[in-house]
């Protein structure tokens, strides 16, 4: 089973930076999240999509990202969803990152036939992923880990990727692999 993600990638030094705490949280036996994929990247997800026409959306996607300005964002805000064992990190919401985000979800409309997504406008909590599936243990290590170790980061979402999910037979991602990415200017 697979799904979609459009998703935006940080610039190389915050990328670098974040793969170093996936490192460190795996040594110190708190979580394996970032390290248990391969190719995981760090990355803010802009939309997501369970049947996509990738041919005719990979077309679109290079045609409105064209001229598409990279996007200043300060990670600022250490937290986690309710109930669901996910650390993150977040952004502040600035108008530039929002705009960035409707624009997209406006071009794309015809693509958002999920209305539950998290990740439509009025939802989305944009957040980049430092674990998931964690216990309260853990949960409670990881976040004392983050807070102790990382600080707030300006950075650049310098990106865009479409991203082909392999699910597995409860819905949780297994694998995922890059089909389309374009630089931002």
């Amino acid at each position: 089973m697979f799904a979609y993600a459009l998703v935006g990638y940080l610039d190389n030094e915050t990328e670098k930076n974040f793969k170093r705490l996936w490192t460190n949280l795996s040594e110190k036996n708190i979580t394996h999240y970032g390290i248990e994929n391969r190719g995981r990247r760090p990355h803010i997800t802009i939309a997501d999509y369970e049947i996509l026409d990738k041919n005719i959306f990979i077309e679109l996607l290079e045609k409105f990202y064209e001229e598409k300005q990279k996007v200043d964002i300060s990670l600022n805000i250490l937290g986690t969803f309710i109930n669901t064992g996910t650390l993150f990190i977040a952004p502040t919401l600035s108008t530039e990152l929002l705009t960035f985000h409707n624009n997209h979800h406006k071009y794309f409309k015809e693509f958002n036939e999920n209305e539950n997504s998290f990740y439509l406008p009025g939802k989305w909590i944009p957040h980049c992923t430092i674990a998931s599936r964690l216990d309260e243990d853990k949960m409670i290590q990881a976040f004392r880990y983050c807070k102790s170790n990382i600080g707030k980061t300006n950075c650049m979402l310098d990106e865009i990727a479409l991203i082909e999910i392999k699910l597995n037979d409860t819905g949780v991602a297994i694998d995922d692999n890059i089909i389309f990415s374009k630089k931002l200017k």
